[in-house]
């Protein structure tokens, strides 16, 4: 026993005396290589990767749906989509490139025009103007309403990012870049930010589309020869892409172009609290979360608790303590699934630009809905594998942004096509000739100028409710004429046959006067529900309409068939009787 724990004592020191004939020079560069090795893997370096491959970069990931005009006659033409994307060497992490990004930037300089709009809860936003006069360093056709109305220059709308306003640094590489190449550019600021007063009991969150739909209206009535596009950057992307899904085929929108959007609240969220970094980022956007709620405390302490709001550690407890409570949301799960974009997108109806980057360390690529812009034809999802949040450095001096350049040249492609989405007006198509609408569809309506006029069966199959031309006769029933009540008792009367058609005919020309008018007022009502019920009544006899003109073209038919059956059966009967008496 006591030799081997002898033995024992004398291998350990022989370990140690080993270990000491070592110099500390190499311990140390052992020590710097595992400490390389961790930061590696820790701020998910890809700088050994992209010399392997030559410092080439990696091609651009496209997915589209195959019959998409968008992505065959647009995104065909773009050089940075179905181009390669290399970050910038010394800033190959996407940890670097979005720290690089919030700190520094590099943002080009210039000076925004400001433009104050109220919307109609009495809150205030900032609109920062740059057109394409500013950068050619002349004021061409500015004035007090920014542009002139007949303008007909591209207008883009940008929608920053959470906490971002028109100073960050990304979103002035992207206004420059296009005012640059002679398009106007506005960024529509957040409620509450770019050094502007909370006005209203009202503040902005990642779903909340009204705002940027009335500036959308707004820009559309006040400049209707400017073609819109948009583009969103983060939560601003998620906000266009929510409205592009609510509006559909009603928005002014010619285009837009949605920059790492977080896609699904829910998932994004668990992403940034599952790994050491990203809850480092969820501390940071906390943080600045709160700095947005101490600008309008006054505000925001009437409204909700401040205290909890001030102890709030993380995105997910700032939203339950004021965003939930000021928007009115059951829960924070509930939130984020009613404001997550992803569900809105199979009813995008305007060409769309995605770009995600699959290394994005805010906005998981586990959240992009592949899928979803797959079946969309009017989405192209572009992704490349580096990029970070919002970065997407690229050159040596990291002087510019990939995506930006992808943006402007999609939308300069998108404009210069027939692509471009327009706005569908809801149209009503009343026939007000007699021709051939009776035998279409025993319906009637009523014109504004008291004309009772045959519908097709398009308008038939509206309820007598959702007729706007209707209501509108209801609610200026003191404008119809005694005349307009004898031809609706008429109509009401007849309604099938040779009636019907009379009393269209007689209805082509109007009459009577504001006097007559004034004195059947109080019976207008009593006329107006009996031709209701008769439009209900017609209504529910489409069904039977097949069947009264089968009965009728029998019934107008027989005298002729009868006269022919019998002619052929009595020269049968002459042929054949001979031959049978014969036979007798």
């Amino acid at each position: 026993m006591g030799s081997a724990a002898a033995a024992g004592d004398s291998a350990a020191e022989l370990l140690l005396r080993t270990a000491a004939l070592v110099p500390p020079a190499h311990y140390a560069v052992a020590a710097a290589l595992l400490a390389c090795a961790f930061l590696y893997r820790f701020l998910e370096l890809h700088l050994v990767g992209d010399l392997f491959r030559g410092l080439r970069g990696r091609r651009v990931a496209l997915t589209f749906h195959p019959a998409s005009h968008v992505y065959h006659r647009v995104a065909s033409k773009c050089r940075s989509l179905h181009g390669r994307y290399l970050a910038t060497p010394w800033l190959a992490s996407p940890h670097l490139q979005t720290l690089f990004l919030s700190i520094f930037g590099r943002p080009p300089s210039f000076t925004y025009r400001r433009q104050l709009y109220t919307v109609h809860d009495g809150g205030t936003i900032a609109l920062d103007w740059l057109l394409a006069s500013d950068c050619e360093e002349a004021d061409v056709g500015f004035c007090d309403g920014v542009i002139s109305r007949d303008d007909s220059t591209p207008l883009v709308v940008v929608i920053p990012g959470l906490t971002s306003d028109s100073t960050a640094a990304y979103l002035k590489h992207l206004v420059f870049s296009m005012a640059s190449k002679g398009w106007n550019v506005v960024v529509s600021n957040h409620r509450g930010l770019g050094g502007i007063s909370i006005t209203s009991d009202c503040f902005y969150n990642a779903g909340w589309t009204e705002d940027f739909r009335e500036i959308v209206n707004y820009l559309h009535q006040k400049y209707p020869q400017a073609p819109l596009f948009a583009v969103g950057t983060s939560i601003g992307a998620n906000v266009l892409v929510k409205y592009l899904g609510e509006e559909g085929e009603g928005t002014p929108l010619a285009g837009a172009v949605s920059i790492c959007s977080p896609w699904d609240l829910v998932v994004t969220n668990r992403f940034i609290q599952r790994k050491l970094v990203q809850r480092c980022y969820d501390k940071a956007l906390a943080i600045g979360l709160k700095g947005y709620a101490k600008l309008h405390q006054p505000v925001l302490a009437r409204l909700a608790n401040w205290e909890d709001i001030r102890k709030s550690r993380s995105i997910r407890e700032f939203d339950r303590h004021a965003t939930c409570v000021v928007a009115k949301y059951e829960t924070v799960d509930t939130f984020y699934r009613r404001c997550s974009s992803a569900n809105y997108i199979g009813n995008v109806s305007v060409p769309l630009l995605c770009i995600s980057a699959l290394d994005d360390p805010l906005c998981t690529k586990e959240a992009i809905p592949w899928d979803e812009c797959r079946a969309n034809k009017n989405i192209v999802l572009a992704t490349t594998h580096n990029g970070g949040h919002l970065a997407f450095f690229q050159g040596l001096t990291a002087g510019k942004l990939w995506w930006v350049g992808a943006v402007s040249e999609f939308l300069l492609a998108l404009h210069d096509s027939p692509y471009m989405h327009r706005q569908k007006a809801q149209e009503h198509n009343l026939h007000t000739s007699l021709e051939s609408s009776i035998d279409k569809s025993p319906y009637v309506n009523f014109m504004e100028d008291g004309m009772v006029t045959a519908v097709t069966n398009d308008d038939a199959n509206n309820s007598d409710s959702d007729n706007p031309i209707s209501n509108e006769m209801e609610l200026r029933s003191g404008k119809v004429d005694v005349q307009q009540n004898e031809i609706a008792t008429e109509v009401q009367n007849g309604c099938c046959g040779d009636s019907s058609q009379e009393d269209v005919t007689s209805a082509q020309d109007p009459v009577g006067s504001p006097e007559q008018a004034e004195e059947s007022t109080d019976k207008i009502q009593d006329v107006i529900a009996p031709v209701k019920k008769s439009i209900n009544q017609l209504t529910r006899s489409q069904g039977r309409t097949v069947w009264l003109l089968a009965y009728i073209a029998l019934v107008t038919s027989w005298p002729l068939l009868g006269t022919l059956g019998f002619i052929f059966f009595r020269k049968k009967l002459r042929n054949s009787l001979p031959a049978k008496w014969l036979r007798n």
